[in-house]
């Protein structure tokens, strides 16, 4: 594969309403997007880190600089262009495994590279992947509210609308009571989880452990994302299944939490990881050691939607995941939307991701385009 150069896009995307964590608020997302041209085909990729290192310590600005001073000139340097000629897709983590971390850039350049190899092939990136299933069951993250009511009114209308899974987000003086509140308005036939984001610590044991009384599919990341130690200590004292996010960066990293206990359920986010490949190892990983694993989101583009359902369709990902219609941030998608039917959504079956911009729509939400060429 011959690759003529990459373009970087950032796009402003308003979301429906406030999207509210332990870490803060979103009302907009400002995104990277990855354009990879090369001499069959053009494929695209989406950075999902956000405009500050809250969630992780990326952030888009230093993703977009690391791509520009580092990652794509080595790429393009005449050992990344023989690796990517050998190799495609699959010489791009390798190839930067020099330069430390950045996994969401690195995720973003392997995606793009990735979806224009595929395109070439014909090939989706489901069948790449190793999909089982053409279709995947859909859940939800609802953010933390100003208000209960607020609350059981957002989660009747995701139910109504058919989601096979709510996740709220907690943190403390907000977890326990508005949990309860779900449970007895919508009752315990409701698949129920929750997600702290790390805003606890092992003194909060005592108190995390009163989310035992709620019958929850999981409790996601309670603990910073360093403490996997703290982890496997809070899981001997939970009956509720503990689930790692942040900890999990790479298959080694996940390897070892299953050694120690410190989680029973993974959550795989490719950009977080480094990518859909280092994906799989962890998909497959766990499958080994019967842990269950599900594709987290972060309110992605139709494009990153397209291929978190690809891995989702996996047969590992036993659990709904973050899988959301485009509708749930976005009233208008920069791809044809992804939409919800009977709680599930469509795998993509055309090649590569199956998507691609809607030029006007694309244009639209640009704030800036630069190209590296190769």
């Amino acid at each position: 594969m011959k690759l003529r150069g990459i373009e970087l896009r950032r796009v402003s995307m308003p979301l429906v309403a406030p999207f509210r964590t332990s870490f803060g608020t979103q009302t907009e997302r400002d995104v990277l997007l990855l354009r990879a041209v090369t001499d069959d085909a053009e494929g695209w990729g989406e950075c999902v880190a956000l405009t500050d290192p809250l969630y992780s310590p990326e952030y888009v600005d230093s993703q977009q600089d690391v791509l520009r001073r580092f990652l794509l000139p080595r790429l393009a340097s005449p050992e990344g262009a023989a690796a990517l000629g050998r190799s495609g897709a699959a010489a791009v983590a390798g190839a930067l495994h020099a330069y430390k971390g950045h996994r969401m850039a690195k995720a973003a350049v392997e995606m793009a590279i990735l979806d224009a190899e595929l395109r070439a092939l014909g090939r989706s990136f489901g069948r790449e992947l190793g999909a089982v299933a053409d279709r995947v069951p859909s859940g939800v993250s609802v953010g933390i509210h100003d208000s209960i009511p607020a609350l059981l009114s957002a989660v009747e209308g995701y139910l109504d609308e058919g989601y096979a899974r709510i996740k709220l987000k907690i943190e403390p003086g907000w977890d326990v009571a508005p949990v309860a509140a779900v449970r007895e308005r919508f009752g315990g036939d409701v698949l129920l989880q929750v997600d702290a984001n790390t805003a606890y610590t092992l003194r909060d044991a005592r108190h995390l452990a009163k989310l035992d009384a709620f019958d929850l599919l999981l409790i996601e990341q309670p603990l910073e994302e360093e403490d996997v130690l703290g982890h496997a200590a809070l899981a001997r004292q939970l009956a509720t299944p503990i689930c790692l996010d942040e900890s999990v960066v790479s298959a080694q990293t996940a390897a070892a939490a299953i050694t120690l206990g410190a989680c029973q359920i993974i959550n795989i986010k490719p950009g977080r990881v480094g990518g859909y490949l280092e994906a799989r190892k962890i998909h497959d990983l766990a499958a080994a050691h019967g842990v269950a694993v599900w594709c987290g989101g972060m309110v992605e583009t139709g494009l990153g939607r397209a291929a978190n359902i690809a891995l989702a369709a996996l047969p590992g990902f036993t659990l709904p995941g973050d899988v959301s219609a485009s509708g749930r941030f976005y009233r208008t998608d920069i791809t044809e939307p992804i939409v919800l039917v009977d709680g599930h959504v469509e795998v993509p079956t055309g090649p590569g991701l199956g998507v691609t911009p809607i030029p006007e729509l694309l244009d639209r939400v640009t704030t800036s385009v630069e190209w590296i060429p190769f």
